[in-house]
Protein backbone atom coordinates (compact mmCIF):
# COMPACT_ATOMS: atom_id res chain seq x y z
CA UNK A 1 0.00 0.00 0.00
CA UNK A 2 2.96 2.45 1.27
CA UNK A 3 4.72 1.20 -2.13
CA UNK A 4 1.97 1.48 -4.62
CA UNK A 5 1.39 5.35 -3.06
CA UNK A 6 5.13 5.89 -3.48
CA UNK A 7 4.88 5.09 -7.00
CA UNK A 8 1.81 6.38 -8.09
CA UNK A 9 2.94 9.85 -6.76
CA UNK A 10 6.03 9.06 -8.82
CA UNK A 11 9.04 12.15 -8.58
CA UNK A 12 6.57 14.08 -6.09
CA UNK A 13 7.01 11.01 -3.20
CA UNK A 14 11.26 11.97 -3.50
CA UNK A 15 10.22 15.81 -2.90
CA UNK A 16 7.99 15.14 -0.15
CA UNK A 17 10.25 12.67 1.52
CA UNK A 18 12.80 15.05 1.61
CA UNK A 19 11.19 18.09 2.79
CA UNK A 20 9.95 15.56 5.59
CA UNK A 21 13.60 14.61 6.44
CA UNK A 22 14.45 18.55 6.31
CA UNK A 23 11.42 18.73 8.49
CA UNK A 24 12.71 16.39 11.48
CA UNK A 25 16.15 18.00 11.20
CA UNK A 26 14.51 21.20 12.53
CA UNK A 27 12.80 18.80 15.31
CA UNK A 28 15.88 16.76 15.72
CA UNK A 29 18.96 19.11 15.61
CA UNK A 30 22.28 17.00 14.34
CA UNK A 31 22.71 18.05 10.16
CA UNK A 32 22.54 14.48 9.64
CA UNK A 33 18.43 14.06 8.28
CA UNK A 34 19.44 17.43 6.50
CA UNK A 35 22.10 15.29 4.01
CA UNK A 36 19.34 12.80 3.91
CA UNK A 37 16.32 15.27 2.44
CA UNK A 38 18.75 16.99 0.32
CA UNK A 39 19.72 13.53 -1.33
CA UNK A 40 15.88 12.79 -1.50
CA UNK A 41 15.06 16.21 -3.11
CA UNK A 42 17.58 15.94 -5.83
CA UNK A 43 16.95 12.52 -6.38
CA UNK A 44 12.84 13.70 -7.06
CA UNK A 45 14.46 15.94 -9.44
CA UNK A 46 16.14 13.43 -11.09
CA UNK A 47 13.33 11.56 -11.61
CA UNK A 48 11.20 13.88 -12.75
CA UNK A 49 13.38 14.82 -15.53
CA UNK A 50 14.91 11.88 -16.21
CA UNK A 51 11.76 9.20 -15.33
CA UNK A 52 13.21 6.85 -13.58
CA UNK A 53 12.14 3.21 -12.77
CA UNK A 54 11.33 3.09 -8.53
CA UNK A 55 14.32 0.67 -8.39
CA UNK A 56 16.51 3.11 -10.13
CA UNK A 57 15.82 5.86 -8.23
CA UNK A 58 16.17 4.06 -4.57
CA UNK A 59 19.91 3.41 -5.68
CA UNK A 60 20.14 7.11 -6.86
CA UNK A 61 18.54 7.89 -3.41
CA UNK A 62 21.15 5.70 -1.71
CA UNK A 63 24.43 6.90 -3.40
CA UNK A 64 23.15 10.55 -2.74
CA UNK A 65 22.75 9.49 0.64
CA UNK A 66 26.27 8.47 1.02
CA UNK A 67 28.21 10.99 -0.86
CA UNK A 68 25.81 13.96 0.65
CA UNK A 69 26.94 13.14 4.22
CA UNK A 70 30.52 12.81 3.19
CA UNK A 71 30.48 15.89 1.88
CA UNK A 72 28.62 17.06 4.52
CA UNK A 73 30.93 15.76 7.43
CA UNK A 74 34.25 17.18 5.20
CA UNK A 75 32.02 21.10 5.05
CA UNK A 76 31.15 20.92 8.69
CA UNK A 77 35.12 19.40 9.62
CA UNK A 78 36.51 23.23 9.92
CA UNK A 79 33.48 23.96 12.68
CA UNK A 80 34.46 21.02 14.29
CA UNK A 81 37.88 22.15 14.70
CA UNK A 82 36.87 25.68 16.23
CA UNK A 83 34.69 24.14 18.26
CA UNK A 84 38.04 22.16 19.39
CA UNK A 85 40.10 24.95 19.58
CA UNK A 86 37.04 26.68 22.53
CA UNK A 87 37.67 24.10 24.62
CA UNK A 88 40.02 26.38 26.25
CA UNK A 89 37.56 29.31 26.38
CA UNK A 90 37.30 29.48 30.14
CA UNK A 91 41.16 28.24 30.76
CA UNK A 92 42.67 30.84 28.48
CA UNK A 93 45.96 30.04 29.44
CA UNK A 94 45.59 26.86 28.73
CA UNK A 95 45.29 28.42 24.98
CA UNK A 96 48.68 29.72 25.21
CA UNK A 97 50.83 26.27 26.02
CA UNK A 98 53.48 26.18 22.99
CA UNK A 99 53.11 29.24 21.68
CA UNK A 100 56.28 31.86 21.48
CA UNK A 101 56.10 35.32 22.65
CA UNK A 102 58.31 38.48 23.39
CA UNK A 103 58.93 39.36 27.06
CA UNK A 104 57.41 42.95 28.02
CA UNK A 105 59.27 42.91 31.23
CA UNK A 106 62.97 41.40 32.08
CA UNK A 107 62.40 38.17 34.21
CA UNK A 108 64.45 39.10 37.12
CA UNK A 109 64.59 36.56 40.14
CA UNK A 110 62.36 34.20 38.13
CA UNK A 111 60.08 36.53 37.68
CA UNK A 112 58.61 38.89 34.35
CA UNK A 113 56.03 39.68 32.23
CA UNK A 114 54.38 38.79 28.79
CA UNK A 115 51.88 40.85 26.51
CA UNK A 116 49.69 38.56 24.74
CA UNK A 117 47.03 40.78 23.11
CA UNK A 118 45.35 43.03 25.16
CA UNK A 119 46.48 41.98 28.05
CA UNK A 120 50.02 41.03 30.19
CA UNK A 121 50.54 37.94 31.71
CA UNK A 122 53.00 37.02 34.85
CA UNK A 123 55.35 34.42 33.63
CA UNK A 124 58.05 32.62 36.01
CA UNK A 125 61.36 31.25 34.07
CA UNK A 126 65.11 31.60 34.35
CA UNK A 127 66.26 35.24 34.37
CA UNK A 128 66.01 36.78 30.61
CA UNK A 129 66.26 40.54 29.07
CA UNK A 130 63.19 42.41 28.23
CA UNK A 131 62.57 41.83 24.99
CA UNK A 132 63.79 38.17 24.62
CA UNK A 133 61.41 35.54 23.06
CA UNK A 134 59.99 32.71 25.18
CA UNK A 135 57.77 29.69 24.69
CA UNK A 136 54.87 29.04 27.25
CA UNK A 137 55.47 25.74 28.54
CA UNK A 138 52.57 25.20 31.10
CA UNK A 139 50.11 26.96 33.24
CA UNK A 140 50.76 27.10 37.36
CA UNK A 141 47.01 29.12 38.14
CA UNK A 142 47.05 32.36 36.74
CA UNK A 143 50.96 32.15 35.75
CA UNK A 144 52.70 30.79 32.91
CA UNK A 145 55.65 28.96 33.05
CA UNK A 146 58.27 30.07 30.26
CA UNK A 147 61.53 28.66 28.14
CA UNK A 148 63.34 28.54 25.38
CA UNK A 149 61.65 28.87 22.54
Amino acid sequence: MIRDAFISLGAWSWIILGLVLIGIELLAPGIFFLWLGLAAVVTGLLDAALDLSWQSAAIIFALLSVAAVVIGRFVTRSKDQAEASAAHLNQRGQALVGRVFTLDAPIKDGEGRIRVDDSSWRVTGADRLKGARVRVVRVEGSTLVVDDP
